[in-house]
């Protein structure tokens, strides 16, 4: 089964509500949904392992981190990203990474990571005059 991290995106959410739409007018069963759902995991997972190869540094202040069951979650304020000629700041940024290498991911992504220390990254952020906090657990 691949990570479910990505349902919580713009076009995770978006499918997620056009799914439900189709289920209360009874075009699409819930089972149906929850196979759509189950393969747009697959899709993004695979997409974004074999597809993304931009490369974006960082700088913060690491505020808390936690590992469990083989997930690491960072939260670091006051954040810079830089690419080439791109400086984006942030006042607060939240990252989970996930094993890139997990058994159910090698095989559908790929037979082998190209890096033993490949991890996949989902990265939000907020800043303090954007509304609600996205952060808040």
């Amino acid at each position: 089964m691949a990570y479910q991290l990505y349902r919580n995106t713009t076009l995770g959410n978006s499918l997620q509500e056009s799914l439900d739409e189709l289920i209360q007018t009874q075009q699409i069963t819930p089972q149906l949904a929850l196979q759509v759902l189950l393969q747009f995991d697959k899709a993004i997972n695979a997409a974004l392992a074999s597809r993304v190869r931009n490369r974006v540094n960082f700088r913060g202040s690491l505020n808390t981190y936690r590992f469990c069951d083989n997930v690491w979650t960072f939260v670091l304020n006051d954040v810079e990203f830089r690419e080439v000629t791109e400086l984006v700041k942030v006042d607060k940024v939240k990252i989970v990474a996930c094993d890139g290498k997990s058994e159910s991911l090698q095989n559908h992504n790929r037979t082998e990571p190209e890096n033993e220390n490949e991890n996949q990254l989902q990265v939000s952020s907020s800043r303090t005059s954007a509304g609600p906090d996205p952060l808040s657990d």
